[in-house]
C-alpha cells in the first residue's frame, strides 16, 4: 500500500477465520462437517459426497476465475446455507481447536487505540461470538457483520456496500485484512480501499509495523 492510502485509513475490517488465528485441524473439521452435510443431503457416502464437492469447487473455479467458498459448494449442489450453518452451530466445537495467542492480543489492542475496528466473516453470528470470546479478541470490535446477517457470503457487493455505510467510511479510509484474496480483498479492493493479505499470525503481526 502506497504512504498516502496508509495516511487515509481510519477503521480496519478483519476477516477472522484464517486470519485472526490459523487452525488447519479446525479447517479440516470445518470441511469434514460440511461434507457430512452433503453426504447427508444427497444420500451418498463421505468418499462420494467429497469427491463431489471437489469437481464442483474445480467447476465454478474454471467457470467464474475465482476460487468458491464453502458455502457456495454446498448451495451449488444443492444444500441450503441456513442448513448449513445451524449445522455448523450444533456440530462444530472451536474451543478443541483454538489456541489464545497473546501477540494477537496486544495488536488488536494497539490498533484499537488508533483505528475503528471491524469483523466482516462468512461465519455465522453465534460461531464468531464463541471464537473470538475464546481468543480474547471479543472487547476489540465495534462491528461485527456475519453471514446471517442477511445470508449473503463475501465475496457479494450489496454487502460490501453495507459494511462501508454502516462504518461511516469512504472506500479510501477502509483497510480490510483477509487470507483469502478472492474472498475478502478483491471487491474492496476493486472499490477502491487498501487490501493487506494475511495467511498467518506472522504476517497479521506485521501489519502494525506497516500502518506506522
Amino acid at each position: 500500500m502506497p504512504e498516502p492510502a496508509l495516511s487515509a485509513i481510519r477503521g480496519i475490517v478483519f476477516d477472522l477465520d484464517g486470519t485472526l488465528y490459523v487452525s488447519d485441524p479446525f479447517a479440516a473439521t470445518i470441511q469434514e462437517v460440511a461434507t457430512g452435510y452433503i453426504a447427508s443431503l444427497k444420500g451418498v457416502s463421505g468418499d462420494e459426497a467429497c469427491s463431489l464437492m471437489a469437481a464442483t469447487r474445480s467447476r465454478l473455479c474454471e467457470t467464474h476465475g475465482i476460487t468458491p467458498t464453502l458455502s457456495t459448494v454446498c448451495t451449488e449442489l444443492g444444500g441450503n446455507i441456513r442448513e448449513l450453518h445451524a449445522v455448523f452451530e450444533s456440530r462444530l466445537r472451536p474451543e478443541s481447536y483454538l489456541v489464545r495467542d497473546e501477540r494477537v492480543i496486544i495488536l488488536l489492542e494497539r490498533l484499537s487505540q488508533r483505528f475503528e475496528l471491524s469483523l466482516f466473516t462468512n461465519n455465522n453470528r453465534a460461531l464468531t461470538t464463541r471464537i473470538i470470546g475464546y481468543l480474547g479478541l471479543d472487547v476489540f470490535f465495534r462491528h461485527i457483520f456475519a453471514i446471517d446477517d442477511q445470508w449473503l457470503a463475501k465475496p457479494d457487493e450489496s454487502m460490501l456496500e453495507q459494511v462501508l455505510t454502516r462504518l461511516g467510511l469512504t472506500p479510501a479510509e477502509a483497510l480490510f485484512v483477509g487470507d483469502r484474496y478472492d474472498v475478502d480483498l478483491r471487491l474492496p479492493e476493486q472499490r477502491g480501499c487498501p487490501v493487506y493479505l494475511s495467511q498467518s499470525v506472522e504476517q497479521l503481526l506485521r501489519l502494525e509495523e506497516l500502518l506506522n
